[in-house]
C-alpha cells in the first residue's frame, strides 16, 4: 500500500511543477488564479498522501481545514475577478 501511496505523489508533485511553470507564464490574472487553485489543491493531496503514509491523522484533520479555506478563497476571488457581478 504504501508503494501505491508513493506513486500517487509523483504525478501531483508534476502538477504542482507544471502549475508553477503556468503561473509565471499565464496571460490572465484568471488563469492564474485557476492554475493557483490546482497548485494549492494539489499540493493538499501531497500532505493527505504523507499523512496516511505516516499514519497521522493530523496531517488528514490539516488538509481538511486547508481544503475548506482554499474553496472559500477560490470563491471569493472569483467574486473578485468579476467585481460582484453574476
Amino acid at each position: 500500500m504504501t508503494i501505491i501511496l508513493w506513486t500517487a505523489v509523483v504525478p501531483l508533485g508534476a502538477a504542482i511543477l507544471v502549475g508553477l511553470f503556468r503561473v509565471a507564464t499565464a496571460p490572465d490574472p484568471a488563469s492564474r488564479a485557476v492554475v493557483g487553485d490546482l497548485v494549492f489543491f494539489s499540493g493538499i493531496g501531497v500532505l493527505v498522501l504523507i499523512g496516511l503514509v505516516n499514519s497521522s491523522a493530523a496531517a488528514v484533520d490539516a488538509a481538511l481545514i486547508a481544503s475548506v479555506l482554499g474553496i472559500l478563497a477560490t470563491v471569493a476571488l472569483a467574486r473578485i475577478l468579476t467585481k460582484g457581478r453574476r
